[in-house]
């Protein structure tokens, strides 16, 4: 295994403070104590060249998980190992192994054209001239960064710099990448970018990644695997389809009228419908065994010009489940 993690714990303490300066005063001398489990008794196995999406709403404990997998920080309890490592003793061979994607932290110095941070990585990972050539052809070449690499970093498009920011941290060739929330903040096109970047190079290289984002699309054309964490604890741990399969067997219908239609007939009433443009358009959640008679049912009923369906959206699926935990 790539990753092994057991049981594994973290734990921060806090601590209240009274308003004002009596508040002040009084915390000198007692201090209410506030305990947060991050992260709860954590189980994960990758196996080598896995790509697994780790998803969660805010504050889950996704970049906690990432940071103790890369050594940033210490777990409080439980066992890990990444590649045979002890991550938090942060060995020079271990982090030549790795790499961390942050999309809201940045690892290129600012005022520095992106080739003088690379160079500086290059002595760091103590990169042959040769391989650091090549690998930089490359990398920008995939990228598209080319005419970009000598104009300093704060002068470039987020999306450019979130490209440069992948280039760097894959200069050394890791074995293990952590991505967290890579393409956050970027448009739909520098997203996409970064998308069929990473699944080129993954299927290229077989490099195990670990990718956490909340943009479903990254989830769902990368990774085939899901890891659901929710208040620090792993609720879900299985493919993509079957996670898309957790609300049931059912499929969104969207029927589009010539004419607004009577909304107040019992054939919509049990499949939950969304109505859009004063009656002229429907959206149906109906179950796969009942898709074809219901469907029929409705074309022969109603003045359909247009109907379209898709399986349950796992963004759907992830909305319902952080509101409604219990569902798991």
């Amino acid at each position: 295994m790539v990753i092994e993690c057991h049981g594994l714990t973290k734990e921060f303490r806090t601590y209240k403070k009274q308003p004002g300066f009596l508040g002040t005063l009084k915390s000198f001398f007692v201090r209410e104590q506030i305990l947060n489990r991050a992260v709860d008794h954590f189980d994960l196995l990758l196996e080598p060249g896995a790509l697994v999406g780790l998803l969660g709403p805010n504050g889950a404990g996704k970049t906690t998980l990432m940071k103790m997998l890369t050594g940033i920080i210490v777990p409080s309890s439980g066992k890990m190992k990444v590649l045979g490592f002890t991550p938090s003793e942060r060995k020079l061979q271990f982090r030549r192994k790795i790499a961390l994607v942050m999309g809201q932290k940045n690892q290129l110095w600012w005022d520095i054209p992106a080739m003088d941070s690379f160079l500086l990585l290059q002595k760091y990972y103590e990169i042959a001239d040769g391989d650091f050539k090549k690998r930089v052809g490359f990398l920008s070449e995939m990228l598209d960064v080319e005419k970009v690499l000598h104009i300093h970093v704060r002068k470039l498009s987020l999306g450019e710099r979130m490209k440069l920011e992948l280039m760097a941290s894959l200069l050394h060739e890791p074995e293990v990448i952590f991505l967290d929330e890579p393409t956050i903040g970027l448009d739909l096109v520098a997203q996409k970018n970064i998308r069929d970047f990473l699944r080129v190079y993954q299927e290229e290289r077989q490099t195990t990644i670990l990718l956490t984002s909340h943009y479903m699309a990254d989830v769902e054309a990368l990774c085939s695997r899901i890891v659901l964490i929710l208040g620090g604890k792993k609720r879900f741990d299985d493919s993509i389809t079957k996670f898309s399969q957790i609300l049931g067997r059912e499929k969104f219908v969207t029927f589009t009228f010539e004419r607004g239609v009577d909304q107040t007939s019992e054939i919509w009433k049990s499949h939950d419908p969304k109505w859009k443009f004063e009656g002229r358009q429907v959206e149906l959640r109906i179950p796969e065994e009942r898709l074809r008679e219901l469907s029929a049912t409705i074309l022969n009923q109603y003045p359909v010009v247009d109907f379209h369906t898709e399986k349950m959206p796992i963004e759907r699926v992830m909305s319902t489940l952080i509101s409604n935990p219990h569902l798991l």
